[in-house]
């Protein structure tokens, strides 16, 4: 293969990089929802799949709910920090509105899947797929 073939093909990948970026990128932009029936649809798809008792949760996540309560400490670092909503299964909200929490997984070597997202105070949320589905917490029961 030529230097002048080479600089053909190299230029031919970073056309296909660059196009492939630019779709991907057109593809993640969702616009605003706006006034009609499509927002009742959007709104309904954020909202978290149901509500769970309290006291049906693993005695892990108990756990985890009582140490928010009283402020820490918590089993590891990341605890506490912003969870950003990127999935878009919780209510929208400003950025910094929500914080998660690890819920300790028996067994995993790992912080695991469950997590408890907490919003406004006595606003918490159960995922124990790794925010694949969220349930809202009921505290009351």
């Amino acid at each position: 293969m030529t230097s002048r073939s080479r600089l053909i093909a190299v230029a031919a990948l970073l056309l296909c990089a660059v196009a492939a970026a630019a779709v991907y990128a057109t593809a993640r932009h969702k616009p605003a929802a706006g006034p009609g029936p499509g927002r009742a649809a959007a709104a309904a798809a954020t909202a978290p799949s149901g509500r769970v008792c309290r006291s049906k949760l693993p005695s892990q996540a108990q756990d985890t709910i009582t140490l928010i309560a009283k402020g820490g400490p918590y089993p590891y670092r990341t605890d506490g920090v912003v969870f950003e909503n990127r999935e878009g299964r919780l209510p929208k909200k400003a950025n910094g509105y929500y914080h998660e929490y690890t819920v300790v997984t028996p067994g995993s070597g790992d912080r695991g899947t469950r997590r408890v997202v907490t919003g406004a105070p006595g606003e918490e949320f159960w995922t124990g797929d790794h925010y694949a589905t969220f349930q809202q917490i009921d505290l009351a029961c």
